[in-house]
C-alpha cells in the first residue's frame, strides 16, 4: 500500500470526526486540537505501514 492512500484514507476520517464533533456542538478549539493529534497519528502510521524493510547486510 502507498502512502497516498494512507492520506487519503486519513483525510476522509479526520473530515467526518470534524463533522460529527461540529454536529454535537464541541469547541471549535477541541475540534482543532483532535484534527491535529489525527493528523500526526495518520502520518506515523503510515510512515510506518509503506516504509521499505533495510536489507540485510
Amino acid at each position: 500500500m502507498s502512502f497516498g492512500l494512507y492520506a487519503i484514507g486519513f483525510a476522509i476520517l479526520i473530515g467526518g470526526l470534524i463533522y460529527a464533533a461540529h454536529l454535537v456542538h464541541m469547541p471549535a478549539h477541541w475540534i482543532v486540537v483532535g484534527a491535529i493529534v489525527l493528523l500526526g497519528v495518520g502520518i506515523l502510521s503510515g510512515v510506518k505501514a509503506t516504509r521499505q524493510k533495510d536489507p540485510s547486510e
